[in-house]
């Protein structure tokens, strides 16, 4: 037999709630029998609120007993906080992980095989381009964070726009192959002064720090992974160069 819920929730022609949907989409999900009810305008969600002294509308209630909003019930159901909360290297791994299936799909694409070679050289380039739409979507939000531990820009804060700049012009540049003997050195430079302004900030003086690798407002620790991001950067400039010669 399933277990009954109910949830009033904020309905209206110019606005739905979408913590109301997503606690709607919970308990059906949990197999839970609801009867959902309407909130149909502000007036009568403000009234909702008044009546029954609550800050919030979705509130839920399981057999008859109140539970409290969409938190309450992500709780209730030992689900994790929604937004999450905290550090997470998510936006990282998640960019890493489609550049690189990125990077196979174009390199089987183009040369009817998997060269491993070709797939780090695009899966590099690629996320280079990635990580570079991430700095320039907000260059303001994105500078905030990076002049807290990269050395040149702490002396001259345009270099933070430069970095972006530079990370996503030379993966595009990289892709093709193109101008490498400007690209790749000055890339080289960039990254090597990232690399070594992450391992003081973070090994030498211990900070505790947000990445700006994923732009402005980032939840991601600097640390390994923003290290990497460098390092990744310095050994295809290196590589171009090789090529090239």
């Amino acid at each position: 037999m399933k277990k009954k819920a109910e949830i009033y929730r904020m309905v209206t022609p110019d606005h739905l709630c979408p913590w109301g949907v997503k606690a709607l989409d919970l308990l059906k999900r949990h197999h839970f029998e609801v009867k959902d009810h309407h909130l149909t305008s502000m007036e009568e969600n403000k009234r909702y609120k008044e009546e029954n002294r609550v800050d919030e509308t979705p509130q839920i209630f399981i057999e008859g007993k109140h539970l409290g909003g969409y938190d309450a019930l992500r709780e209730h159901l030992g689900l994790s906080p929604d937004p999450q909360e905290g550090e997470t290297y998510q936006p990282v791994l998640a960019i890493f992980a489609v550049t690189f299936l990125m990077a196979l799909s174009t390199t089987w694409l183009t040369l009817g095989s998997l060269s491993l070679i070709r797939v780090a050289e695009l899966f590099i380039a690629f996320s280079m381009c990635a990580l570079g739409i991430q700095k320039l979507q907000d260059l303001k939000g994105y500078a905030t964070g990076f002049v807290q531990y990269d050395l040149v820009a702490q002396r001259y804060v345009p270099y933070a726009y430069v970095y972006a700049v530079i990370e996503a012009g030379g993966g595009i540049l990289m892709i093709g192959g193109l101008f490498t003997w400007v690209v790749a050195p000055i890339v080289l430079i960039a990254s090597s002064i990232g690399a070594v302004s992450i391992f003081k900030a973070v090994y030498l003086e211990k900070r505790d720090l947000k990445c700006a690798c994923v732009g402005g407002d980032s939840s991601v620790p600097l640390g390994f992974i923003s290290l990497t991001e460098n390092l990744l950067m310095m050994a295809m400039a290196i590589w171009m160069l090789t090529q090239a010669a």
